[in-house]
């Protein structure tokens, strides 16, 4: 399988770097790339050459959410390798979560457990709880009263977020990635923590939401800026009368454009929850 590794170079304050290279990587992904390495000046890309939309990828960084800051590129063929072969072989140590819930892998069990844990085999960092974005929401769906709730998880990753639902006492959960092996992954977690009969997981981006019938009592969705605006209206109609709408995966300048996107679905904020620049808000 041959792949191309893009190099893109951040021109940006120094002090905001990380969380750029953040922003970037998210929005690459959401154009078919699978991995990425940090570089001294921004990160690396591996991408499929069959997967990979160049034209997709200058539109995406053409409405780049940073205004002061430059990225430029180069894209070189690379030979394949497990680029995910490090973090499948070390994993990742417990997380805890405010003592109420813990995440962790096959490798590295807590030494006790609350009655609240969750086992995820993950291949990449993001969706384990170890990014701001994610434990925001996971503490969001613990202060939730989900008994016999139906959840929607845009984007579902490792399927962390519904897995916690359902070990909340959510009835059910239906979660869809455009990542083939997101998808996989998320039946393969679901198996791990015995909600599998529970889970349903489409491959696709929201359109595959056009041929889900049902509406749900909470919709999740932890996705960059410009996806959450693009695909806003289809995530409310989807949503029941009563329903809440919990969006993270962007910063805080980001609130006002999917406030005022939100208010023109008719939704009113009922919270908003940040993390050091990242933030999550609650409609409903």
């Amino acid at each position: 399988m041959k792949y191309f590794e893009v190099v893109f170079s951040i021109n940006t304050r120094a002090d905001i770097l990380q969380d750029v290279r953040d922003v970037l990587a998210a929005i690459a992904g959401e154009t078919g790339f699978e991995t990425f390495e940090d570089t001294d000046d921004g990160i690396k890309g591996y991408v499929q050459m069959d997967m990979f939309d160049e034209d997709a990828l200058k539109a995406s960084l053409a409405d780049f959410p940073f205004d002061d800051t430059k990225i430029s590129y180069s894209v070189a063929e690379a030979e394949y390798r497990d680029w995910n072969e490090q973090w499948e072989q070390e994993g990742f140590y417990p997380i805890d979560i405010d003592g109420r819930c813990v995440i962790h892998d096959g490798r590295h069990l807590p030494e006790t457990l609350p009655s609240l844990s969750v086992e995820i085999d993950a291949r990449l960092a993001f969706g384990t709880g170890t990014h701001e974005t994610t434990r925001m929401i996971v503490r969001r769906l613990l202060d939730t009263k989900l008994a016999g709730c139906s959840l929607l998880d845009c984007g579902c990753g490792t399927g962390i977020l519904g897995i916690v639902a359902l070990k909340c006492g959510a009835a059910s959960v239906t979660g869809y990635d455009i990542d083939e092996w997101s998808a996989d992954n998320t039946r393969h977690n679901a198996v791990i923590n015995r909600v599998e009969d529970r889970y349903d997981v489409l491959l696709g981006d929201a359109t595959v939401l056009d041929g889900v019938e049902r509406q749900f009592d909470v919709v999740v969705a932890n996705i960059n800026r410009n996806i959450l605006l693009a695909d806003m209206p289809r995530f409310v109609a989807k949503m029941k009368p009563a329903a809440k709408l919990i969006l993270s995966g962007f910063y805080r300048d980001d609130v006002e454009s999917l406030k005022q996107k939100a208010c023109s679905l008719g939704l009113a904020l009922e919270d908003m929850v940040t993390d050091g620049d990242w933030t999550m808000i609650v409609f409903g």
